[in-house]
């Protein structure tokens, strides 16, 4: 039987398979908190793609990028269009380049910034309206959780950045959707889409970084269009000997066939029904971290943590003698950059963070421009920070701030979930307030008109009118 033709419910053999059945069939029905959450995350991930179109690493590809070819898809701040799959990678970049943009727990990767350029650049050209952006979203989004869950932690403890391999597999997914893909052409899609997927951790701290989360949105405009034209790709390419947890998982692969949704074991064969796929939703049982600052996520804990004590014992950084930060393994290994000598690094540093904590009481976009991350007073601060890595996962640990006064006293505190989280959400007036205080310095008087086409984004209206808000 055709996958095609395969009544969502029934019983298919492997997890490339049933994904691409419930990327296909899968009912719209999503509830109004489900859909507006969805819309929270475009929000979120616009507010950061405004300024984060004007950010070297952005600008500098783009510079590359502009003569691969016209066509007809908004390059965020630039009157140049550009092919869809080029566009998407511009815009991925603009995405993740302030490292501002959202985390999203099950996959350890950032999601949004690789789905919503994907869907926004591949929906303008394609003429789709609003309302189908957001239900791709949640359908990628789905799809992003169950790989996710099933490939960490051991892939990213392997040095892989997922923001590039599962959300290249995330974004086609979402694509395929948006495309109206049937059965075994999403499948096709899904499966391309691991052998677009790549990148690592290494590249923290430099221009490759956010390259990763705009190569993640090409890659998925290009393998749901190609498949769309009819490339065929490896029926069990997420679960096969020579696939993706095999190859970015390793030995312990059988984690891919635990943990992902949907699953059931029939002898020595797992089987899905696709209905359970989609069980719990992963918008509305994750949620996403919306970031409060512009750094790595793996310092919002911590800095959530030193100024609540700031603010509730009054000190200033002339009061304390140390700052000891006691992190999960897989945050600090983040945090690799202990004297950062750019802004990029200094988005990975929680030495520097701990010296914005002290100095400013906040860290803001200001705070990591070019010139900043040399300010006499943030290096001295700098020499306070003390880190301790813990050997078990950030569900197990929650990150300890301990800071010791001048006078001897000492005061501590332990952060579980930061500000931002789906246990600490912001709410939708403070994911505003970042949107304005964002893109205000560049928007100037559009930015009341843009934000209403933004708020209007669940619609019928073409996404078309929207994008063109980006342009100079």
């Amino acid at each position: 039987m055709s996958q095609s033709n395969n009544p969502a419910g029934n019983l298919l053999t492997g997890p490339t398979a049933a994904y691409g059945q419930w990327v296909a069939t899968v009912p719209a029905d999503w509830s109004n908190e489900s859909r507006h959450k969805a819309l929270r995350a475009f929000i979120d991930v616009l507010a950061v793609m405004v300024p984060g179109a004007r950010d070297e690493a952005t600008e500098t590809i783009f510079q590359v990028v502009r003569h691969w070819g016209d066509g007809p898809a908004t390059v965020f701040g630039h009157e140049q269009r550009l092919s869809a799959p080029w566009a998407a990678l511009i815009n991925g970049v603009a995405a993740h380049a302030l490292d501002f943009d959202d985390n999203f727990d099950p996959a350890k990767a950032h999601a949004t910034a690789v789905i919503a350029p994907a869907l926004l650049t591949l929906a303008e050209v394609e003429n789709a309206h609003g309302r189908d952006v957001i239900d791709a979203y949640i359908v990628g989004l789905q799809i992003l959780c169950v790989v996710g869950q099933g490939m960490n932690p051991y892939h990213r403890s392997r040095g892989w950045h997922a923001t590039a391999t599962l959300g290249a597999v995330g974004a086609a997914a979402a694509c395929a959707r948006l495309l109206k893909l049937d059965a075994d052409k999403a499948r096709n899609a899904i499966s391309m889409s691991t052998s677009l997927a790549a990148g690592f951790m290494s590249q923290f701290g430099t221009m490759t970084k956010p390259l990763h989360a705009g190569l993640a949105a090409k890659g998925g405009i290009m393998a749901a269009q190609l498949a769309r034209g009819g490339v065929t790709a490896g029926p069990e390419t997420l679960e096969g000997p020579n696939g993706m947890g095999m190859l970015m998982v390793g030995p312990d692969r059988d984690s891919l066939r635990e943990g992902l949704k949907g699953a059931a074991e029939h002898g020595q064969t797992l089987s899905f029904k696709t209905t359970d796929i989609g069980t719990p939703l992963a918008i509305d049982a994750h949620g996403l971290k919306v970031k409060r600052y512009p750094n790595c996520g793996s310092i919002h804990r911590s800095l959530d943590g030193l100024l609540e004590l700031k603010e509730k014992h009054k000190f200033t950084e002339a009061d304390v003698a140390d700052v000891r930060v006691r992190a999960p393994a897989a945050h600090l290994a983040n945090l690799m950059y202990h004297d950062p000598q750019k802004p990029m690094q200094a988005r990975f540093s929680m030495e520097f963070a701990v010296a914005l904590g002290l100095v400013n009481g906040a860290a803001t976009l200001a705070d990591y421009e070019e010139g900043a991350i040399f300010k006499p007073e943030i290096r001295a601060a700098m020499q306070k920070a003390t880190l301790e890595s813990v050997d078990k996962l950030e569900s197990e640990f929650p990150t300890e701030v301990i800071v010791t006064l001048t006078t001897g006293d000492v005061v501590e505190t332990r952060v579980a979930m930061p500000i931002g989280s789906k246990a600490n959400p912001l709410t939708d007036e403070q994911l505003l307030r970042k949107f304005r205080e964002c893109a205000k310095p560049i928007l100037g008087n559009r930015l009341e008109a843009t934000e209403a086409a933004i708020l209007n984004l669940d619609s019928a209206a073409p996404v078309w009118e929207l994008m063109q808000h980006f342009r100079p």
